[in-house]
């Protein structure tokens, strides 16, 4: 699978990467997730992402692949407790979050430690940014990073003080693209894109009753584009090449709890990206229809 740089840090990094949350959040055997990160590992895969908040799915990554932990990069994220809904910015908050995800992950460090979607005043107020550069001094946390989106994302990579960036980037969800990713690139942090797949929100044709998925859904609707006409697997395809043609995304996370998936999306990878005029074509639908309030999906 092909590798990228990412930033400024020693990682060449796969082009996709395994998120982590589908398998906390629906509730995954350890065993599964074994077979699952197998699969993916043997196929070139090297970068897994997590989160605190993903339910269990810390815990399910360190009992199923802490033996190959020199197989992988390992992300995980800090800022909320057993949800998303819960808060954790406190210095002591996030000291105490590291050293629950370093023993559930069964390792001593993680490669990127990232601040999840936490507010511009939050970062300018600069605590959590200083125990996040802690973290990283004491060994615990090999590079820092920020995941999240708009004004806050731009003002994490002005600042100077991460490594990477985190951000929604896909079909329907463009804003990145122009607001933040080249910012990135010159100041030469590793680009993480999450939900390049734009959550297959092409699969339900009426509105799905997850609330997750209503804002793509809806811009689906009016983006119309001419390879979502019910080929599930061309738009999955046509999805994932367009995030890979963004020269500054160094890897794409991926979700899924099937096994299968990772041999799906691996060919799919390795048809390269779209075209020119594909990809234009994408750029200027995009550019065409999308609102004011089209922006980037926390």
């Amino acid at each position: 699978m092909e590798k990228r740089q990412f930033g400024k840090t020693d990682m060449q990094v796969s082009v996709l990467g395994f998120g982590g949350a589908e398998i906390g959040f629906e509730k995954a055997s350890v065993d599964h997730v074994r077979e699952l990160l197998a699969a993916a590992l043997d196929q070139g895969l090297n970068v897994i992402d997590t989160a605190e908040c993903y339910e269990g799915s810390e815990a399910l990554i360190g009992e199923a692949v802490a033996s190959r932990r020199k197989d992988f990069y390992l992300f995980t994220k800090c800022g909320h407790g057993k949800s998303y809904m819960d808060d954790a910015w406190g210095i002591d908050d996030i000291e105490a979050s590291i050293e629950r995800s370093l023993k559930r992950l069964k390792t001593d460090y993680v490669d990127l430690l990232q601040m999840h979607s936490c507010t511009e005043e939050l970062l300018r107020e600069g605590d959590v940014i200083d125990v996040l550069q802690k973290i990283k001094k004491e060994g615990k946390a090999r590079y820092i990073g920020y995941s999240g989106d708009g004004g806050a994302a731009v003002y994490a990579i002005k600042c100077g003080a991460f490594d990477a960036l985190q951000t929604s980037v896909n079909i329907v969800d463009q804003e990145a693209i122009t607001l933040t990713l080249p910012l990135a690139a010159a100041n030469k942090l590793g680009v993480i894109a999450k939900r390049p797949v734009a959550n297959a929100a092409w699969r339900h044709k009426t509105k799905p009753e997850n609330p997750y998925i209503h804002p793509y859904w809806d811009r689906l609707q009016k983006l119309h584009f001419d390879f979502v006409n019910g080929d599930v697997n061309k738009s999955a395809e046509m999805a994932l090449r367009f995030t890979l043609s963004i020269q500054e995304v160094s890897t794409m996370i991926v979700g899924t709890t099937k096994a299968g998936r990772w041999k799906e999306n691996a060919d799919t990878i390795a048809k390269g990206t779209l075209s020119a005029d594909e990809f234009q074509h994408i750029r200027r639908t995009w550019e065409s229809v999308a609102e004011e309030n089209w922006v980037g999906q926390a």
